[in-house]
């Protein structure tokens, strides 16, 4: 479960390293797999003048993220455990999130690591088709 003040990992290339929860977006106290959040971006991989020179020649790299900056996220993966249909439980090794746009869409083009098998069942189908591995 995520709450307020929360650090995740951001497993996407949109160049965000690490987020912190501000706001669960159904209104809860709790966000789980598969919710959507609002988070203000806690570190990021810095911006260089090669990159910025030919941000005008290859639109893929225009896109920045900047410290500081607020953002809507999906929680992919919690340190707490889910219980699953069947009754199993699963949990994983730290919480993570993925970088979503104002259309609901991922804003990175590639997932870094596991997901929720959770995501499926809550119309995530473009995330679960860019995740190397879904448990």
């Amino acid at each position: 479960m995520i709450q307020l003040k929360t650090i995740l990992n951001v497993i996407d290339n949109s160049g965000a390293i690490f987020a912190e929860c501000i706001r669960v977006a159904h209104g809860g106290r709790y966000g789980r797999i598969g919710d959507p959040i609002t988070v203000v971006i806690k570190k990021a991989k810095p911006i260089s003048q090669v990159i910025s020179t030919t941000a005008a020649a290859n639109p893929s790299t225009k896109l920045q993220i900047r410290k500081g900056e607020v953002k809507k996220a999906l929680i992919v993966r919690t340190r707490k455990e889910t219980r699953r249909p069947d009754g199993r439980y699963i949990r994983f090794d730290d919480n993570a999130c993925i970088l979503l746009n104002n259309r609901q869409e991922p804003l990175g083009t590639r997932v870094l690591g596991v997901v929720g098998a959770e995501l499926r069942g809550k119309k995530w189908g473009k995330v679960v088709s860019l995740a190397p591995r879904v448990v």
